[in-house]
Formats: structure tokens, sequence, C-alpha cells
């Protein structure tokens, strides 16, 4: 059964799932620093999802923001679509609900805005630039690595030492 692909408002139960989905992706710890959204997270987004037999599968949130120091790619002032968070339930990854989201998301933004944008703190980078580029025809940017040198807590915050 292909999922329903919609923009939704935000209610009560809406809000309920979406924290729900929200603490299994902060459980499956698969992006740094991942916390699991409140409804004040939530508030403000513009929000889609997939829904199979009523139930909502997966969801992407986004905003508008305006362009400060990326000049590269977006002129200062211009405003952009920014996706903040694309998630589906693990039994339901592989199949396409994903790129659905996406591709709502991007027919409603192409509406608003000449620019969409994402980031991600995904630990399967590869799986995700993948996706993104190669499926969803998004164009590279930029990349911050990191490297843990330490596991003593010198450097640590005094509380974490």
């Amino acid at each position: 059964m292909k999922p329903e692909i919609m923009e939704v408002e935000l209610n009560d139960a809406v809000c309920a799932r979406l924290i729900e989905l929200s603490q299994a992706w902060a459980d499956e710890d698969s992006s740094y620093g991942y916390v699991a959204n409140t409804r004040a997270d939530i508030e403000g987004h513009r929000i889609f999802v997939a829904r199979e037999q009523g139930e909502i599968i997966g969801y992407l949130l986004s905003s508008m923001r305006v362009a400060h120091n990326i000049n590269s790619i977006i002129p200062d002032g211009t405003e952009y679509f920014e996706v903040d968070e694309l998630y589906v339930a693990a039994e339901h990854r592989g199949s396409g609900v994903g790129a659905a989201l996406f591709e709502c998301a991007q027919s409603a933004a192409s509406q608003v805005a000449e620019y969409m944008m994402l980031g991600t703190a995904s630990k399967n980078w590869r799986a995700v630039l993948h996706f993104y580029i190669d499926r969803m025809g998004m164009d590279y940017w930029s990349a911050r690595l990191f490297k843990r040198l330490r596991r003593d807590g010198v450097n640590a915050p005094a509380e974490q030492r």
C-alpha cells in the first residue's frame, strides 16, 4: 500500500505522533547530538507527513530562513526553505517514503523560495549523501568533520570531569 503524503497542521494527535517518532530517532542514536523533539521544537514548522492506514510513518519538518553569510551559494538576505528534519520509521525505510516526503516538501518550497537547503549530522553520511545528492538532486556545499583525540576529559567542562 502506497502511503499518503501531505502537509498538515499541528494538532495534539499529530504532535504526539511526531514526538513518538522523534523519540524513536533519538533512541536509534543515528545522528550526532539528536535529542527528541518537544511540542515547542515542532511549533512554527511546516509539517509534511506520510500516512499509512491513517498512521503517521514518517515526517519532514521545514521552515523559511533568511540567508546570512552563505554568499557562496545564496545571496545575503534571500529567503530559503530549510529542511530541518526528515524521519521515516525503521520498518518503512527503503520503500520510497523519504523520497516522497522530500518531493512533497520541494514542491511546496518551489512556490515560496528559490533555494532549498538542509544539513545533516547523520552517522551514516554516505547513505545520506547518496539519498540527497544522487536521488533527490541536491548539490553538495560543505562539510564539517571532527576527530576525537582524547577520552581522558582533560579539556571537558568541569562538570564532565
